[in-house]
């Protein structure tokens, strides 16, 4: 069984929300903590706030990890005179590390909006807005025999998911020479000799963006002090990603029956919607959290409708104009079925790579701040 540090929990929460998908304002990642300290116990929560912290801490964790971000902008001080400035105390004195996935979250396939459309019985169909078209490449490394295994395991955090296969790689045996020059401390060989080494071409496609951490996990897992390896730009066309999904109902209904099976599928005590009551909804676009900047996406998409949380008025109104419904099942609602989302796919993923001991908790002390009357 191996232990597990926040170093390697980090690389596989990269997977699950691949950190080049956050949106330039965002700040996912590492909020608090040592990126080499082991970790057994982990909490998955939707927010920082002092009872998550604590509750954390009561349950012997030694990581948290949220979907909301604790520091979002840069900080002057680090002071117990802020609401933010005493977590991070709490947390480092805690020995608990603060790890969130945000929006790279949000907009990677099987992300909170596929969650999202699952738990409303919503067959995705598309993205509804592109943020970025996903540039791949090929990572070719030349490997020894005996330790190709472990430059895969090195490499696979970082592998692209082909549709519904992941750690996916080729090999083929080859040979490679080399001569160590004056200075050289060789893995195989001596200085001044020409050396014949059977050796396996491993190639793996990459998202360009975890290319330097791809290539930094290749550079410490490779038995040689020079490894050969190649890096190939593709034509290839990546996964569309972006924020929200839009797909059609499996039968249609009207806005009101369908807006209290969103009320009843995602727990929500109230809900808002905007539209007739009786309007013929079968096209449905979605968007966790605040999405009413996506409205546009989904007129052009054709929807009947948009859930998502946070309307305004105005923005109702510019919905009635246009002609699209609305239902505002609130941010909460819709973002905190993302804990037991995310602690059941990270204990899978953290089994699956050996990790056994490594516990997750899913957080059962959050609330929605909103009361309803």
């Amino acid at each position: 069984m191996k232990i597990a540090r926040l170093s390697d929990i980090a690389g596989i929460i990269g997977k699950i929300a691949p950190p080049g998908l956050s949106e330039s304002w965002d700040n996912s990642g590492l909020q608090v903590g040592d990126a080499g300290m082991e970790v057994s116990r982990i909490m998955v929560a939707l927010d920082a706030t002092q009872a998550v912290v604590d509750d954390a801490l009561s349950a012997g964790c030694q990581l948290l990890v949220t979907h909301h971000p604790l520091l979002f902008k840069p900080q002057k001080v680090i002071s117990t005179a802020t609401t933010q400035g005493r977590l991070v105390h709490t947390a480092i004195r805690g020995g608990l590390a603060i790890f969130s996935m945000h929006t790279n979250y949000d907009i990677d396939d099987g992300g909170l909006n596929d969650v999202l459309a699952e738990r409303l019985g919503l067959p995705v169909r598309s993205v509804l807005q592109a943020t970025a078209g996903q540039e791949l490449v090929k990572l070719v490394v030349f490997v020894p025999e005996g330790h190709l295994d472990q430059l895969r395991t090195a490499l696979f955090p970082y592998a692209q998911q082909l549709g519904a296969y992941r750690d996916c790689s080729f090999a083929a045996a080859g040979e490679g020479t080399f001569t160590p020059l004056s200075g050289a401390t060789p893995f195989i060989g001596a200085v001044g000799e020409q050396e014949r080494v059977a050796e396996s071409r491993l190639e793996v496609l990459i998202d360009r963006t975890a290319m330097p951490r791809a290539v930094k996990a290749l550079l410490s897992a490779h038995p040689y002090e020079e490894p050969a390896f190649d890096v190939y730009p593709l034509l290839n066309e990546g996964r569309r990603l972006g924020l929200g999904r839009i797909g059609v109902l499996p039968e249609s209904t009207t806005l009101s029956a369908f807006a209290a099976r969103v009320a009843q599928k995602l727990g929500a005590p109230a809900l808002r919607y905007v539209g007739s009551p009786e309007a013929v909804v079968s096209k449905v676009a979605l968007c966790s959290g605040s999405g009413a900047s996506v409205m546009q996406a989904a007129v052009r998409g054709g929807a009947d409708v948009l859930v998502t949380g946070d309307v305004k008025y105005h923005e109702a109104r510019d919905a009635e104009a246009q002609g699209i419904a609305l239902i505002d099942a609130g941010h909460f609602a819709t973002e905190i079925i993302m804990v037991d989302a995310v602690a059941d796919r990270l204990a899978r993923m953290l089994s699956e790579a050996g990790y056994m001991g490594c516990e997750i908790v899913p957080c059962r002390c959050e609330t929605d701040p909103f009361r309803y009357c």
